[in-house]
């Protein structure tokens, strides 16, 4: 097996090497709307897995599919001469979900923003249920406090032989 940053970097590579094979080599009207996302590959270096980005309906989407695969063998062939491996690895192309869980991210944002902006209406003109202060005791705020309610030994607070070695008492 081989080193994981060795396969993050060969991926890295081929994202570009495909890319770059895409717009040089490929003369398929199918795949030129074609955009390379992301890369991996296995950690034996064996097999590539090129996950690509086309703008579109069902039908553009198919197309392209079709075209990558019809591509695969010249764009392998163009990866092996760009790459310092071994053995070139296989390439498996898949259409990449971003775009469409990004869109469906977007819709939620929306729809929350929306009910907040109708939870803070109903908040500019609430009133509390019950007091303003629902914690108001019925005592007096002036409570009298006696010389009986202390202890000397709270007063002395400054005898350093009271502390511990941590300062507390």
């Amino acid at each position: 097996m081989a080193d994981p940053a060795r396969a993050a970097k060969l991926a890295q590579r081929i994202k570009v090497v495909v890319a770059e094979a895409l717009g040089r080599r490929i003369k398929d009207p199918r795949v030129e709307g074609v955009t390379v996302t992301d890369a991996r590959v296995t950690n034996d270096l064996q097999h590539a897995t090129v996950y690509y980005t086309v703008f579109g309906d069902q039908a553009v989407q198919a197309d392209a599919a079709k075209g990558l695969e019809k591509a695969k063998g010249v764009l392998r062939q163009e990866v092996g001469r760009n790459i310092t491996a071994r053995l070139t690895p296989t390439l498996e192309f898949v259409a990449d979900q971003i775009p469409v869980n990004a869109s469906n991210l977007e819709e939620l944002l929306r729809e929350a923003r929306k009910r907040d902006a109708e939870v803070a209406a109903l908040a500019a003109n609430a009133r509390h249920a019950g007091d303003a202060d629902p914690y108001k005791s019925d005592a007096s705020g002036d409570v009298d406090i006696d010389e009986d309610d202390f202890d000397e030994e709270d007063l002395d607070l400054n005898d350093d032989e009271d502390l511990d070695e941590d300062r507390n008492k």
